[in-house]
């Protein structure tokens, strides 16, 4: 199952991005919090969409999305930790309680 990151008019991600003050990569129904900066790493989509998160959210973002990667900007050894964190888990983690 891949989430797309549909771009509303906006400009938020609609499935993307929590009104209780999370990064814009945290999925609404994932319960986890942010891990430092909310604009740590960006996450550029297979289509090129891009969102900016934390290094947590965007880990558990790529990891659901098929051909998605790290912005070739982030710095590596965030970019590394978020790689590393997403061949960890499961697609959508917080669907099955991870």
């Amino acid at each position: 199952m891949d989430h797309s990151l549909d771009v509303p008019t906006a400009g938020r991600p609609a499935a993307w991005g929590d009104p209780r003050g999370r990064c814009a990569a945290a999925a609404v129904a994932d319960p986890t919090p942010c891990e430092g900066p909310r604009d740590a790493a960006t996450i550029v989509a297979r289509d090129g969409r891009e969102v900016a998160g934390c290094v947590h959210h965007c880990a558990r973002l790529l990891a659901g999305l098929d051909g998605a990667r790290v912005h070739p900007f982030v710095p590596s050894a965030q970019a590394l930790d978020i790689y590393s964190r997403a061949r960890e888990l499961p697609p959508f983690a917080w669907e099955i309680g991870r």
